[in-house]
């Protein structure tokens, strides 16, 4: 299987008035092409810390992240918003659609923003994957929550990521539009060969990952299924 982002040896301090806070212990994680991983722990246990370490959002205190096998931790800020651009999708809570875009709108501001050509065989075929061809021309606010969240995975797939972050994608969903979006997710994952590393509270989720962390005061462990 090939590896798409790795984490070797990664740990992360904060300073607390004059103490040291090591918010993530030394740390070792791989997420390969075509897997969904599930990555579970209680609040305040270092999940947050962990995802923003994998997409470039901080700087490890010591180790390293590679994706794709090139060192991303260790580039500057400029080319790790390139690389995140270019590589990395987002599916958050919220779905992080732009209020004042239409859903294909949201789509095309990736070709806006590199200069490059809409590939509108590709939107429809997301379109009617994910069935949200139908609302294309709404405005998020016009868009039921399931909706919001497929078009969220839409945008987040249309520029073709390595890898994709889904931060308690389901939260603000009833159970049942929960599993729909999760199913999603996984089929996504490995219809287009992405790994997708997915942070949920929702155990009932899980059974749709193919592997399962769960991480308590700072320290990543595989759970054994």
């Amino acid at each position: 299987m090939k590896a798409i982002i790795e984490m070797i040896g990664v740990t992360k301090d904060f300073l607390q008035n004059d103490n040291v806070i090591r918010a993530l212990k030394e740390t070792n994680f791989t997420a390969y092409e075509s897997e969904l991983v599930g990555i579970i722990g209680p609040s305040g246990s270092g999940k947050s810390t962990f995802l923003t370490i994998l997409g470039g959002l901080q700087k490890p205190t010591t180790g390293k992240v590679f994706l794709n096998g090139e060192p991303f931790s260790e580039l500057d800020i400029k080319e790790k918003s390139k690389i995140r651009l270019q590589n990395i999708g987002f599916i958050l809570q919220a779905s992080n659609l732009i209020p004042f875009l239409t859903i294909k709108e949201q789509m095309i501001l990736y070709n806006k923003i590199t200069k490059t050509k809409v590939n509108q065989s590709w939107i429809n075929d997301l379109f009617s994957e994910l069935d949200v061809e139908k609302l294309k021309n709404k405005y998020p606010n016009q868009l039921s929550g399931g909706e919001r969240q497929r078009s969220a995975i839409a945008k987040a797939l249309y520029h073709k990521p390595s890898v994709i972050f889904a931060d308690e994608p389901t939260a603000s969903l009833d159970t049942k539009r929960a599993f729909e979006v999760v199913k999603l997710i996984a089929k996504e994952t490995k219809e287009q060969k992405k790994a997708t590393i997915m942070v949920t509270h929702d155990e009932r989720l899980l059974e749709f990952c193919d592997r399962v962390y769960e991480i308590v005061d700072g320290v990543l462990n595989e759970r054994v299924r």
